[in-house]
């Protein structure tokens, strides 16, 4: 009877979990189709489900979309969508990955350095570049500033691991703090020279997908796989971690290298997507938060599901920046914050009442 009875229950848990991939994946969708139909140029919104539908095979629609219509869709609004869904997943499984092996509900992805990094990285190309053409035959900014935000992870886990026990995790956060305030101060300093640029740092600092290309995507993809890919595969690990360092390793669990390799993989793919997006805030503790309320707290089903609403997220986000300054931009991190400000406070008052 026993045995029915813990069958029972898993089969509905089992369920439950296809429910939730299930309403994740075509909120997903929606989200993306939304994405693509709205643009303050290009054809009628109604008549990009068609197009989309007369491009499949064995279907023939007329759509009344042009060439020049349809070059605005793939060429302007889909590389913005499909950069959008990378850099929202991989913020958000960032961000729940850190939380994990933090055991920290209020980390996010920039807690070692990797914001600061990355701006410091991108106000050095803009000072550069100030006054004079460019002679790069790629675009610099992406590539030092996901230099720049590598050097500062490297910075603070060699600091960490210089001054703290091989199994803590505060003074790697110390040392995340010390180095992001290090970069900050740096970044002023340039800044106070070069007094031109400061308008664009400050576009770059809260985050932009407008200015997304087919290039971008292509140049981050390789990364953020590898890096959901590492994260993916230690989340039953993660689970395991929740329960104390102590306790883990009696359960036969290597701690130090678990810590090691989704900071790593973590801080990779945050990397990565901040060099061509910005900083866009909050969607690290967001959605991960959001996806515990939903669907419990096993890292089995948070990491997956954190990329999946977190990459809708960041398209829903993503349309209100384009329409409320209309035919200027809200920068996304500006949205993002709007919506993140106001949820970070309510979890800290959840924290402060249930402790």
């Amino acid at each position: 009877m026993s045995a029915l009875r813990t069958s029972d229950v898993s089969a509905r848990g089992t369920d439950r979990q296809f429910w939730w991939f299930a309403l994740s994946g075509v909120l997903l969708v929606c989200m993306v189709l939304v994405g693509l139909m709205i643009g303050p140029a290009g054809p009628t919104w109604w008549r990009i489900p068609l197009e989309l539908l007369n491009r499949l095979p064995l279907i023939s629609i007329d759509s009344g979309v042009s060439a020049s219509d349809w070059n605005i869709v793939w060429q302007i609004r889909a590389p913005r969508v499909v950069l959008a869904v990378i850099v929202g997943s991989t913020l958000s499984i960032s961000g729940a990955s850190y939380q994990g092996v933090f055991r920290n509900p209020l980390v996010d992805p920039y807690l070692l350095g990797v914001a600061a990094g990355a701006g410091l990285g991108a106000t050095v190309v803009f000072s550069l570049q100030s006054g004079q053409s460019s002679t790069w035959i790629i675009d610099p900014l992406p590539l030092i500033a996901f230099g720049g935000a590598l050097v500062a992870v490297l910075v603070t886990y060699l600091v960490g691991t210089a001054f703290g026990t091989n199994r803590s995790t505060t003074t790697l956060v110390l040392a995340g703090v010390a180095v992001t305030s290090l970069a900050t101060a740096i970044q002023a300093f340039i800044l106070q020279r070069n007094t031109d640029v400061v308008r664009q740092v400050y576009s770059w600092i809260l985050g932009r997908l407008s200015s997304a290309t087919w290039g971008d995507v292509r140049l981050v993809l390789p990364y953020v796989i590898a890096s959901t890919v590492v994260l993916l595969l230690h989340r039953r690990l993660l689970d395991v971690m929740r329960v104390g360092d102590d306790e883990a390793l009696a359960l036969g669990v290597n701690v130090r290298r678990v810590r090691l390799v989704v900071v790593l993989a973590a801080t990779l793919g945050t990397a990565s997507v901040v060099a061509v997006s910005g900083l866009i805030g909050f969607v690290g503790i967001i959605v991960p938060h959001a996806v515990r309320l939903l669907a419990g707290t096993s890292y089995r089903r948070v990491l997956p599901l954190s990329v999946l609403i977190g990459a809708a997220f960041l398209v829903a986000a993503d349309i209100p920046s384009r329409v409320l300054a209309n035919p200027a931009e809200t920068p996304i991190g500006v949205v993002t914050a709007f919506f993140g400000a106001p949820f970070f406070l309510l979890l800290l008052r959840t924290r402060q009442t249930s402790q």
